[in-house]
């Protein structure tokens, strides 16, 4: 159900695109190549399971769960629809 100047599906388009950026840019960051068998920031071993499962991985689990947990992400939605602009 769309409304104003949009048409239908419209809203489902933009949820997809969002989804389908940040996809992209997850695989983008993602490391490739030969995975280091110690850790870049701590120095500790890397499991094997975990280099496997990871092809190109530089960091432990600890290390990067605390990068994980600095990301921020700003929520906010690039592709405003046609009543936004118009405003």
């Amino acid at each position: 159900m769309a409304g104003g100047w949009t048409r239908d599906g419209a809203v489902q388009d933009q949820i997809d695109d969002t989804v389908s950026d940040a996809v992209e840019a997850a695989r983008a960051r993602m490391a490739r190549g030969e995975s280091a068998t110690e850790c870049d920031e701590c120095g500790e071993p890397i499991p094997q399971r975990r280099r496997e499962a990871l092809p190109g991985v530089r960091t432990c689990i600890a290390c990067q769960s605390g990068r994980d947990a600095a990301v921020r992400h700003s929520n906010f939605n690039r592709r405003g629809s046609k009543d936004s602009q118009l405003k």
